[in-house]
């Protein structure tokens, strides 16, 4: 579900809020945001080579969050005043900070009993189609947890607040692989097990995911709306590989090879030719 989900928000939530219009990418996400989310899951690879994923892997992750956090507090209590004000203003922290309190908890309580229910069905539906449940965990149940990002960062783009729509995903991939994943590593009584497959082909799918933001976040600090259908064609694509593995289709062999031979190194190309131009440019505009 972790590794799913990180996958979905980039390439799911990212090519449809960019569909709708373009995203602007901050340079805070870019210097520092991307390069953690990009850190934290090489090391979660890292971990998992031995096919679990222990308590003290989960204490690992834990206490890299908690630095994040602290990080990230620390760092906006430097911001000016007039952004705090501006904040303020547009959000109204100060006078609604008794009803948010109160919206957290309810929303904590519903996600909780929403998160058991789905669990629950997603694991029955899968037995009952014979489907293993690794698959449902990384479309199914991905999909239905990371909902709220969905309606935060859609919301948040057709509203015009592009970057809330960017910083909502890469956000939540942090969270999902230090917060969620630290979490239940450590409350699992003999750890996480960790599949071959998850190994050898989700993880690695979701660094190469997280490395492809740089680049894109890099060009311009836009999302433009081909690279949001780009984005969603890779995800159509994951998930009719996920498919087609579960199904054992005669085809799959052909579609791998399609995909790793041509359509990613393709990708790979023009991404490094996009980057190359944008460095041109910048440093054109600086001896200007």
């Amino acid at each position: 579900n972790a590794v799913g989900s990180n996958i979905f928000n980039v390439l799911f939530i990212l090519g449809i809020s960019a569909l709708i219009v373009p995203l602007v990418v901050s340079q805070q996400l870019v210097r520092i945001d991307v390069p953690v989310m990009i850190a934290v899951s090489v090391v979660v690879l890292i971990l998992s080579l031995d096919a679990n994923f222990g308590r003290a892997d989960g204490l690992m992750m834990v206490a890299g969050l908690f630095l994040y956090v602290w990080f990230l507090i620390y760092k906006s209590r430097r911001e000016s005043i007039e952004v705090k004000a501006e904040y303020a203003k547009e959000f109204g922290i100060r006078s609604a900070r008794g009803k948010s309190i109160v919206f957290i908890l309810a929303g904590l309580a519903l996600l909780v009993l929403g998160s058991r229910w789905l669990v629950d069905s997603a694991t029955a539906f899968a037995r009952y189609l014979g489907v293993s449940e690794l698959v449902v965990g990384l479309t199914i149940v991905a999909a239905g947890t990371s909902l709220p990002e969905v309606v935060t960062s859609v919301v948040a783009a057709a509203r015009g607040e592009r970057d809330i729509a960017v910083g909502n995903v890469v956000g939540s991939n942090i969270f999902n692989i230090m917060g969620v994943l630290g979490l239940s590593g450590m409350v699992a009584p003999r750890g996480i097990e960790v599949s071959t497959a998850v190994i050898g082909f989700d993880i690695p799918v979701m660094i190469v995911v997280a490395l492809a933001c740089l680049p894109i976040f890099f060009t311009g600090n836009l999302i433009s709306r081909k690279e949001g259908a780009l984005l969603l064609g890779y995800y159509a694509a994951y998930t009719l590989y996920l498919v087609m593995a579960a199904s054992h289709h005669d085809a799959l062999p052909r579609f791998g090879a399609v995909m790793l031979y041509f359509a990613i190194p393709l990708t790979f190309v023009t991404m490094v030719i996009l980057v190359f131009r944008e460095t041109h440019k910048r440093k054109r505009r600086s001896w200007e």
